[in-house]
């Protein structure tokens, strides 16, 4: 069957709008955004293009998981620990550490301590997976290749000296292409802007007013300097945050779970001495 002729428009256009023949990536993305506000590229494909092109000039030391927020196991640890650990965090790969955090000895797959559960293997130890590491300035569209090539989806990033400075994640860099590809999308269309996760701590939107916030959490924060939970976290950092980042406002804990460029979407929210909501 011939392509229909609204098809071939649409790849007529786009082919005459890319054969101007862009000289530097600032032309190149002008023509993108151009193709854009013309219909011939909708939004979605947009974002993905643009941060295609974006990883390609981003080290890894800027979408990493820093070394303090690194959820850990260590070798000798219970397996009632690790498995609890495992129910609150919901993660699938852990670093295992030895000694200390800048001694890791391997990755464990959460799916793997099923064989110790049932017998099959007697120690944490016998299940881990070598652990790869790689510096802070590798370029993430090479370490996208190389976890493709590779089939792992987890690397220890390591500093000038050789120790843990964080490690990043296959989802990590696919985030930077194609934006969040966890469950805060699902949030950000619910009704509700508080909502209880799996794990025991509290989804907020950014967007949730600070009247609404101090009433669920209990809190007196004033609303004269920011209206929004996002414009307090904002206000807070003097800056846009990136995601991942975590700060402590009064016997709060808040860690942005999503942002781009722009705003701040979700966060994450629990109490540093206090559990529970207000009433």
């Amino acid at each position: 069957m011939d392509p229909s002729p609204n098809r071939n428009g649409f790849f007529e256009r786009l082919t005459a709008l890319l054969l101007r023949e862009p000289e530097d990536r600032e032309q190149l993305l002008a023509l993108l955004h151009s193709a854009f506000e013309r219909n011939l590229l909708d939004a979605d494909a947009l974002t993905i293009i643009e941060g295609a092109l974006a990883v390609s000039d981003m080290p890894v030391r800027d979408v990493m998981i820093p070394r303090a927020q690194m959820d850990v196991i260590e070798i000798d640890e219970a397996i009632t620990s690790i498995l609890e650990k495992i129910k609150k965090t919901g993660h699938s790969r852990f670093p295992v550490t030895g000694n200390d955090r800048d001694d890791i000895i391997g990755i464990l797959h959460a799916k793997d301590l099923l064989r110790v559960i049932t017998g099959d293997e007697e120690s944490v130890r016998d299940m881990l997976r070598p652990a790869v590491f790689i510096p802070q300035s590798k370029r993430l569209n090479v370490l996208l290749r190389e976890f493709r090539v590779s089939r792992n989806h987890m690397a220890i990033v390591v500093d000038e000296y050789g120790g843990a400075a964080g490690l990043v994640t296959i989802e990590d860099v696919l985030e930077q292409i194609v934006g969040d590809i966890e469950d805060e999308y699902d949030f950000d269309e619910a009704a509700d802007n508080i909502r209880l996760d799996q794990a025991g701590r509290y989804r907020v939107k950014a967007t949730t007013e600070m009247d609404d916030f101090n009433t669920a959490f209990g809190t007196d924060f004033s609303r004269d300097e920011f209206e929004t939970v996002g414009g307090m976290v904002i206000h807070h950092l003097g800056r846009l945050p990136k995601r991942g980042e975590v700060l402590n406002i009064g016997d709060l804990r808040l860690q942005v779970l999503r942002a781009d460029s722009r705003r701040v979407h979700t966060l994450l929210v629990d109490r540093l001495h206090a559990p529970g909501l207000a009433e």
